[in-house]
């Protein structure tokens, strides 16, 4: 057995099922490796397509996915989604290839620090020194990309550590680390506060806005009378009827203060308090009033199923039932596209179990609102702000989940980043309906001129940098170029048809909804 033959055993040993490929030279050793029956390698035409998937699957199975990348170029280009997912706390195993130690004094062309490009978005970076230490390298890895919150590893590979014999495997022991649960003066804390009556939001974050936890904060809803709310961007909630419901803190300032304004307390699991997406003049960075109490009840690295079983026992809600979303049954709209209309064809057509990854900026801010009651769904966002993250994410959960639908709401500059997602998405047969909102411009940037004081309106040249319609994109033909069927629509009808014909799609499919 040879290093990469350990790496990739050690990989499947440890729980990782596949692995997100954009191989070079340097990598034909672990690339010959990955003919192994229990690693599944998806090939992904650009590296950011890798990690973007990569934290897709994190965010639906709980566990890491390993990419593969060449070199530091490769390792650079991968970047902007290793930083998406960092901030998403998606945990994933980064193999790097290296050229051998013998090569690399000569500084070959496609020498690079790779350490230093790996470290500021990495938890845990090293180089594999020797092909006999490998799979107590990959171990240590995988252990430290499970831990809670998900974390980044990074283990560099070089050449000739992946072609010599490994010799015996030798794996440490005793890596698995349980979260821990908040300290109980806390909790006693946060059950005084919410005794007291006094207005009062508790902010969900990472794990705490689905499964068991979510269930618990809807007890302590229910028995409370606090209200329960995640930031604007969320890792994954799952939401709809018959789930506890959150309500989302506006994206923009203004709003964002107007909806804190008149909370007393705000108490936080696994998240922090609230504060604006960038810096704007004359506005502040955080958003609570300046009254407001923050109460950190469970802290990111902590156990929050653990945190709200003991907040609901000092409570005395163990009998309480849970706050629920009843079931909307929205109409199917007519008309004009518009953000409304495009929310009820989503509260219309979305089937039950899908997941909806957002990406869509502009054109899909009023969607939660509209989709609250709509069939049981998850929700995924991009929580670190660098576009191009969506169609990866959703190749990555359609690959985690290929018995649900997943649903990909993104904006056409966005979808620009990272199209190559449907190629895999086609090669895969993925059960993906990518929908493409075409106001031929970077909409955001548009309002963000204004609200960032440069002005009222975009000069000739300004706009000239936010309008993309000089050539206009044809989608449905870069669709059809990569094997995805396509429809252009321009009718909040013709919308909600489309998606309800691609759920019972055998593949991938792209919607084109065309905005005027």
């Amino acid at each position: 057995m040879n290093g990469a033959e350990s790496l990739v055993t050690t990989l499947a040993d440890q729980g990782v099922e596949i692995c997100f490929a954009n191989p070079g030279t340097s990598e034909m050793h672990f690339l010959a490796a990955l003919d192994n029956p229990r690693m599944k390698s998806v090939l992904c035409l650009f590296e950011g397509v890798c990690t973007g998937a990569a934290d897709g699957w994190y965010r639906m199975k709980d566990r890491p996915a390993s990419t593969l990348l060449h070199l530091g170029p490769g390792l650079a280009n991968a970047l902007a989604n290793i930083h998406n997912a960092k901030r998403a706390s998606s945990g994933m195993v980064n193999i790097v290839g290296e050229h051998s130690a013998s090569h690399l004094k000569y500084d070959p062309p496609l020498t690079s620090d790779i350490e230093g490009l790996a470290r500021p978005l990495s938890h845990w970076v090293r180089r594999a020194e020797s092909s006999t230490t490998i799979a107590w390298d990959t171990a240590t890895a995988v252990a430290k990309a499970s831990e809670h919150p998900g974390q980044i590893a990074t283990l560099i590979l070089p050449g000739d550590t992946a072609w010599k014999d490994a010799g015996e495997r030798a794996l440490p022991a005793g890596l698995t680390v349980k979260p821990a649960a908040p300290d109980q003066a806390r909790v006693d804390q946060v059950a005084k506060v919410l005794r007291s009556g006094e207005p009062t939001l508790i902010i969900l974050g990472n794990k705490s806005t689905r499964g068991r936890a979510l269930e618990l904060a809807g007890k302590i809803a229910a028995g409370t009378g606090a209200r329960l709310g995640s930031q604007f961007f969320t890792a994954r909630i799952e939401r709809g009827a018959g789930r506890t419901p959150l309500e989302r803190i506006p994206y923009a300032v203004p709003q964002a203060q107007a909806f804190l304004n008149s909370f007393r307390h705000i108490v936080t699991i696994e998240t922090k308090e609230p504060v604006a997406f960038f810096a704007y003049p004359d506005k502040p960075s955080l958003l609570k009033g300046p009254e407001a109490i923050v109460h950190p009840l469970v802290e990111p690295d902590e156990d929050s199923v653990a945190g709200l079983e003991m907040l609901v026992d000092a409570l005395g809600l163990g009998g309480t039932q849970p706050l629920t979303q009843e079931r909307i049954e929205t109409p199917v709209p007519s008309g004009a596209l518009n953000p409304e209309s495009i929310a009820h064809a989503l509260a219309a057509a979305l089937p039950e179990q899908c997941i909806l990854v957002d990406e869509s900026l502009t054109t899909g801010r009023q969607s939660m609102g509209f989709t609250m009651g709509a069939r049981p769904h998850d929700l995924i966002n991009n929580m670190g702000g660098s576009i191009g993250y969506g169609t990866p994410v959703a190749t990555g959960t359609a690959l985690a989940c290929p018995d649900r639908r997943t649903f990909c709401m993104v904006g056409d500059g966005s979808a620009m980043y990272t199209i190559q997602s449907l190629w895999t998405q086609a090669r895969e047969g993925l059960p993906v309906t990518t929908i493409i909102f075409a106001n031929n411009q970077y909409a955001i940037l548009k309002a963000e001129y204004t609200n960032m004081g440069a002005g009222q309106t975009p000069g000739p040249q300004a706009m000239a940098m936010i309008d993309i319609d000089r050539p206009t994109i044809d989608w449905c033909a870069m669709a059809k170029s990569m094997g995805v069927p396509s429809v252009s629509v321009d009718t909040a009808e013709d919308f909600h048809a489309a998606m309800a014909r691609s759920v019972d799609a055998e593949g991938p499919v792209l919607i084109e909804v065309k905005l005027y």
